[in-house]
């Protein structure tokens, strides 16, 4: 097996190829995204005078640099960080995130915390600016959410005793498989990881066979499903309310496509539209995965035939069947004022989105065959009876026509899906007092 040595010498060769193959598309999405050209020197270490000063007011002996890539992963980090600063108040948190929609997240997480947590977007896995980061925020440890282990931090943090911890771990068949391809190159990378905190007990073994310390992996569940503060925002369910109440579609069934991809947008209207002769009442929310793609999914739906309404145009409300999605942060809110939620990504797309938010705001949810990325998720809720997969989007049709002609059926579903889920109460708790 390589040694660490040579895994680092590998990948800092590869890495500035990378990088440059992909700063072209990578500036053109974070513009696209909102982000601003101003923050880009964030990504090398270097910070204005607003943001050194925040990081200067921050103090520093119990310092926690936590890391999480985008929305979903933010998501998290919030829950996280809110029940850390309840156990040890005197701590203070360096949230770095990846693309834009999860930095303006991590904003509001500042917010909410003052003088407590500084949103930041993250550094470049460089070595020199591993070096400069850890240098001027001199972390007590750092803590990576999920999914992403960074070699050069990790390497430079281990040299200086900075102990790393991944949260909230979750790592699919899928993954594993691709991972143990190159398992010589990423067992010494991930051999570095002080701790694991994985979400379900096949995890333990998926990570301890690519090269974890079995001491080091701990059954926490996950935090993501974990019912401790999966509640929506009241003021923002409130808010969105009057939107519903100004587009007409207050006091209606609403079917919530949640997080689609290219294509389904317009798939899933044609089954919305298909319902319509049987449940005039019906109404159709469409929030794609990313946001900027407003305008495509609105021509996409009127291509359809349907007069659709854009959450970022207030001005153009007016009453309507549809109303497109097209912002970020909001989807849990949208999913507490649905009727019945379907999954995106499930259906033309592999992998899936993450259905537990929604299961956890007691809806009956369904998703089509491609639920690769949340395996275990998946076969809880199915065996529970707390969702429904279907083969394909004529099934998708047949199956809502079930739920809307029996609401009953889909209280008892959207019940035991909240059940199952019971299983990860606790998770976020018992995290903290691990980073503790």
């Amino acid at each position: 097996m390589p040694s660490r040595s040579l895994s680092l010498a590998l990948y800092n060769t590869l890495l500035p190829l990378g990088l440059c193959c992909m700063a072209p598309g990578a500036l053109i999405k974070m513009r696209r995204r909102g982000g601003d050209w101003r923050d880009f020197g964030q990504r090398f270490g270097r910070w204005n005078e607003e943001r050194l000063k925040a990081l200067k007011a921050l103090p520093k002996p119990s310092l926690i640099w936590m890391h999480a890539v985008s929305v979903g992963e933010v998501g998290v980090a919030r829950k996280l960080i809110a029940e850390l600063l309840k156990q040890q108040p005197g701590r203070a948190i360096v949230l770095t995130t990846t693309t834009p929609t999860g930095h303006r997240l991590a904003l509001e997480i500042e917010e909410a915390f003052p003088q407590r947590v500084v949103a930041l977007y993250s550094p470049l896995d460089l070595s020199f600016v591993a070096r400069r980061v850890l240098a001027a925020w001199q972390p007590a440890q750092i803590v990576l959410v999920e999914a992403e282990v960074w070699p050069n931090i990790l390497h430079q943090a281990t040299k200086l005793g900075i102990p790393v911890t991944l949260v909230n771990a979750r790592l699919s068949h899928r993954s594993e498989k691709r991972y143990r391809q190159f398992k010589g190159i990423i067992a010494p990378v991930f051999g570095m990881l002080s701790r694991v905190c994985v979400q379900e007990p096949e995890d333990v073994l998926r990570w301890e066979g690519l090269g974890v310390d079995r001491s080091r992996i701990t059954l926490t569940g996950s935090i993501k499903y974990d019912p401790q503060g999966s509640a929506a925002d009241p003021s923002q369910v409130q808010a969105f309310q009057e939107i519903l109440n100004r587009t007409g579609l207050a006091g209606r069934l609403l079917l919530l496509a949640a997080s689609t991809h290219a294509g389904e947008e317009v798939a899933l209207a044609k089954v919305f539209q298909s319902l319509q002769s049987t449940h005039p009442e019906l109404g159709f929310l469409v929030a794609p995965r990313h946001y900027e793609r407003g305008a495509e999914v609105m021509a996409g739906l009127q291509g359809l035939g349907l007069q659709p309404v854009q959450r970022s145009q207030p001005q153009t409300f007016a009453a309507t069947d549809v109303l497109v999605i097209d912002s970020t942060g909001e989807l849990k809110a949208w999913q507490e004022l649905a009727s019945i939620v379907v999954i995106g990504k499930s259906f033309l797309a592999e992998g899936g989105q993450n259905p537990a938010e929604a299961v956890m705001a007691g809806k009956p949810v369904l998703f089509g065959p491609h639920m690769e990325n949340f395996e275990p998720l998946v076969k809880l809720l199915l065996e529970a009876g707390g969702a429904w997969q279907v083969p394909g989007l004529a099934a998708l049709t047949e199956a809502l026509r079930l739920l809307l002609a029996d609401p009953g059926r889909g209280s008892a579903q959207a019940s035991a899906g909240r059940s199952a889920l019971m299983k990860h109460q606790g998770a976020t708790q018992k995290t903290a007092s691990l980073l503790a």
